[in-house]
């Protein structure tokens, strides 16, 4: 069966975002950035929120603000991968996206079973904790950051009972963030 993926950048201390949702301390490096367009190559689509969809929309004009060749990479390889956007506000969504006409199963059985295969991908930490709840997530890709925030918003959800994984990759780059990938253990 297709992998659902939950993969974010996170704090030492487990957020994903600091106060008044900050992500300023998000931004890979390099080395990072290359990391990410070689896990993004293996994605077959991308379910998230209406805050990272409009936060993502910056891939969809790469050309004409960027000038990094890893960047305009990433660009070329995130264009393509069909992007369902769940909002309760936007009416139209831009690019390869559409916005979610089901819950958040529906949604992924949908795309588990499309052809094509590619690992589906959630971003976000309000529609992670949907899919969460419904134990849709096989794995979880936590790229740490060694930054304290000491509040904001919390990669996992609170939890009504314990998720065994098992530690399957890690790997440290220069930038000192530490990549932890665990697969769902059922």
């Amino acid at each position: 069966m297709v992998p659902v993926v939950y993969s974010m950048t996170v704090s030492l201390d487990g957020f994903i975002a600091g106060p008044g949702d900050d992500i300023g301390w998000t931004a890979p490096d390099p080395e990072l950035m290359r990391f990410h367009n070689e896990q993004t190559r293996d994605l077959g689509a991308h379910v998230c929120g209406r805050r990272l969809y409009q936060t993502m929309l910056v891939w969809e004009t790469a050309e004409q603000t960027m000038s990094d060749e890893t960047d305009l990479e990433f660009a070329r390889i995130w264009r393509p991968i069909p992007k369902v956007v769940f909002s309760r506000t936007l009416n139209s969504v831009e690019g390869n996206a559409s916005l979610a006409t089901g819950d958040i199963a529906t949604e992924i059985g949908r795309l588990r079973d499309r052809p094509g295969g590619g690992a589906v991908a959630i971003g976000g930490a309000g529609i992670a904790a949907a899919a969460i709840a419904e134990d849709l997530v096989d794995e979880y890709r936590q790229f740490v950051r060694p930054i304290v925030l000491g509040d904001g918003t919390p990669y996992f959800p609170r939890l009504d009972r314990a998720l065994d994984l098992r530690l399957v990759e890690s790997r440290i780059f220069g930038s000192q963030v530490v990549y932890l990938r665990y697969q769902r253990v059922r």
